[in-house]
């Protein structure tokens, strides 16, 4: 029942197609593996198909909504580049609760701005001296860097384990 297309256009111009790679807030990196019509509820609805591969999961978004939920194209190589200068700033820990900032850390990772999400990582990374990190502090690092390499080795066209290697590259020469 479903047809394919190859190109969607958007209400307000932005262009996404069959083989870019976006970025969906609440996942991370995937890839449009085509623009299918479909029927629902009687409607017939444009939806963007996205594949994450590493987490086995496909998502329909409806092209008129795509901008809505936050969906954007990969990060140019400057705000790469502003997210790394970001993981060498000092870590910004507050003293509120811990749920608060646990809180405010999830929102970071799912609000999908790769600066954010830098933000997440420097301020929960620990270098060797360092005290153990909680479990729920792990969960969330591991969280935030894992979006971090994603989005990197889809920038720079490497695989994830160079690109997290890369991050935690400058996050050993900033804990030095």
């Amino acid at each position: 029942m479903a047809t394919k297309k190859k190109k969607s256009e958007l209400a307000n111009g932005a262009e996404f197609q069959a083989g870019d790679h976006v970025v969906y807030p609440a996942h991370g990196v995937g890839a449009i593996t085509e623009v299918e019509e479909r029927e629902i509820a009687g409607m017939k609805m444009e939806l963007f198909v996205i594949t994450f591969e590493k987490d086995k999961m496909t998502l329909r978004v409806p092209t008129a909504k795509a901008k809505a939920v936050g969906m954007r194209k990969l990060s140019s190589p400057d705000v790469m580049q502003s997210a790394l200068n970001t993981l060498k700033g000092r870590a910004r820990i507050k003293r509120t609760m811990w749920s608060r900032r646990a809180q405010e850390y999830e929102a970071k990772i799912n609000s999908g701005d790769l600066v954010s999400i830098a933000e997440v990582v420097r301020d929960l990374h620990r270098a060797g001296g360092q005290p153990e990190q909680s479990y729920s502090e792990r969960q969330l690092y591991e969280a935030a860097i894992d979006r971090m390499a994603r989005e990197l080795a889809a920038v720079e066209r490497i695989d994830e384990n160079a690109a997290l290697k890369r991050l935690e590259a400058v996050l050993q020469k900033e804990a030095a």
